[in-house]
């Protein structure tokens, strides 16, 4: 309690049996007076136990302070607990410090004291005070204002007031416990709020972190992203520009597409050349290889028959034929071998040279000089063209020089033995029996 400087008077509690409110009541000790006349008491006019909770709930400590100060001059540094009881002390009367917190709180709760005003018994106040008390248990009222106004009320007697005051007083203890336990939860939330602000903190220096790497990504995508925008720029730039080309030839030539139908046509035409020449060296190969079976074939049978005595039957024709065999003699002749392979040329130079003839031997343009051609086709009587190992040029020079001079040119498909035995023995048999001996000192060739 708080330090009030003189004792206040001993009041005996009523009975159970007596009325709680309103009436006179009477006790064997003291008689307590009903509430009379309209006019609101005064702060030191309330009973001696009203001044503590009046001035802790209905005052705020800054407000008192400011109020202890005005009135009694400079206060020294009190604790609260010091300027509340000087307060209370001071109130139990009029004072200027009384007076001050009369009119403080008259002005503070005008508006509960008005509303208070209609009431005018004290059964209605009291009820009036206990709806404000349970509204604000609820938070729904201001039980300062209310306790003001209850108090000062002219229809509010003792035993209302003492029943107001108990219930303040328990009100206040707990108010107390519910503050302790509301600290308790605020030193807990406290607690889990410096743990939940570390998390916090943490959580945003690695949201930090990793927008800092995704703001690195993004800017490396925009990059990337300026680099192929300026890259397809060009790229179409170019495009543009060679279409642009393409537009100015195709005006310059308006038979580009003819030619280039052409050009497709002739490179068709030089496959099926390529194809149709593979076709025809694969058909002479066995052509020759045919031949060479039928002559083996021939020679046996002649063996085997007696060909190397004339036969008895024989008639003019055949006579004239073994005397054609007669293997042709080209004394005295040039006979130049165009092409064909090197390991065949001494083969050719011997099967020349045994019929007499003066060998003569040009590759066609592989290592000889083409030039030198024209000068070796003018000094042979005879030409022999291996026209599928010397080059087009070779082969057309010596076709045009045997057009203009007349001279006779043999063209071999096959560079090999037999082919040149056989053609020499086909040049035996085109000609006449006689010339075919006499072939020595004469120009076959004109």
């Amino acid at each position: 309690m708080c330090d009030t400087r003189s004792a206040p008077p001993v009041v005996a509690l009523p009975q159970a049996s007596q009325p709680l409110i309103g009436g006179t009541v009477t006790s064997p000790n003291t008689t307590v007076p009903t509430a009379s006349g309209s006019r609101r008491r005064r702060l030191w006019e309330l009973e001696g136990h009203a001044f503590c909770p009046i001035i802790g709930v209905c005052l705020p400590l800054p407000l008192l302070r400011r109020l202890t100060a005005k009135a009694l001059g400079t206060v020294p540094a009190h604790s609260d607990y010091e300027v509340h009881c000087m307060a209370v002390t001071e109130c139990r009367r009029r004072s200027p410090l009384a007076d001050a917190v009369q009119k403080d709180l008259d002005q503070r709760y005008a508006l509960v004291i008005r509303a208070t005003q209609p009431l005018k018994s004290t059964e209605a106040l009291a009820r009036w005070w206990d709806d404000c008390r349970d509204r604000a248990h609820e938070g729904r009222a201001d039980l300062a204002s209310a306790l003001w106004a209850a108090l000062t009320h002219p229809r509010c007697d003792y035993l209302l007031e003492q029943r107001i005051l108990g219930e303040v007083h328990m009100l206040q203890h707990q108010i107390g416990t519910a503050t302790r336990a509301d600290l308790s939860r605020l030193e807990a939330l406290q607690e889990e709020n410096a743990i939940l602000a570390r998390e916090l903190a943490g959580a945003q220096q690695r949201s930090q972190q990793q927008a800092r790497h995704f703001g690195a990504q993004l800017e490396a995508q925009e990059a990337s992203a300026l680099r192929m925008r300026a890259e397809l720029i060009q790229a179409q730039t170019r495009l543009q520009q060679l279409q642009e080309a393409h537009d100015r030839l195709h005006a310059a030539s308006p038979q580009l597409p003819e030619r280039q139908a052409l050009a497709q046509r002739n490179r068709e035409l030089q496959e099926e050349l390529r194809q149709t020449r593979l076709e025809l060296r694969e058909t002479r190969e066995h052509r020759e290889q045919e031949r060479d079976r039928a002559d083996r074939a021939e020679h046996a049978l002649a063996l085997a028959s007696g060909m190397d005595q004339p036969a008895k039957t024989s008639g003019p024709v055949e006579t004239s034929r073994s005397e054609a065999l007669v293997p042709t003699r080209l004394e005295g002749c040039a006979v130049l071998c165009v092409g064909g392979r090197q390991a065949s040329v001494p083969v050719y130079r011997e099967l020349i040279e045994h019929r007499g003839a003066r060998f003569l031997h040009h590759d066609g343009g592989t290592e000889d000089n083409t030039s030198q051609l024209d000068a070796t086709l003018a000094a042979a009587d005879l030409v022999i063209c291996q026209s599928g190992c010397i080059s087009h040029n070779a082969y057309w020079r010596v076709k045009d020089h045997c057009k203009r001079t007349g001279k006779r040119c043999v063209f071999l498909d096959q560079p090999s033995r037999s082919a040149l035995e056989r053609a020499l023995g086909d040049l035996g048999w085109e000609l006449p029996v006689e010339s075919a001996r006499t072939l020595s000192g004469v120009n076959l060739l004109k």
